[in-house]
């Protein structure tokens, strides 16, 4: 069975930082493309981190230059560093990968993890 095991979040003061990590187990080949999501309280799902395969990445505007995205292929992980962060970078990530394994292509979510910015 393949699943992805986020960790990394937690509490942090304004102008601190996070490194949020999304493991991926089982029968997997490759990690293809990356996305990282959040959803703050009474908010839609938003996208603000993008990994394609071939290594562009692209932010959303609210985190550009604070937020990195990375991958360690050898460990099937990815992460997103997060610095300089704000009260409104405050909510649920969650990590979107999409995979191979050996049956198929598939795109797979992770449970999600807090991050509570205090100001």
């Amino acid at each position: 069975q393949v699943q992805l095991l986020e960790s990394g979040g937690g509490l942090v003061q304004a102008g601190g930082s996070l490194r949020l990590s999304c493991a991926a187990s089982g029968s997997i080949l490759s990690i293809n493309a990356i996305n990282w999501y959040r959803q703050a309280p009474g908010k839609q799902r938003e996208l603000v981190a993008v990994a394609t395969s071939g290594g562009v990445t692209n932010y959303a505007d609210s985190v550009k230059g604070r937020f990195t995205i990375s991958r360690d292929n050898a460990k099937n992980t990815v992460y997103l560093q997060m610095n300089s962060l704000k009260p409104e970078d405050t909510a649920v990530y969650y990590c979107n990968l999409y995979v191979l394994t050996t049956l198929q292509a598939t795109r797979l979510w992770g449970q999600g993890t807090q991050v509570t910015v205090s100001s």
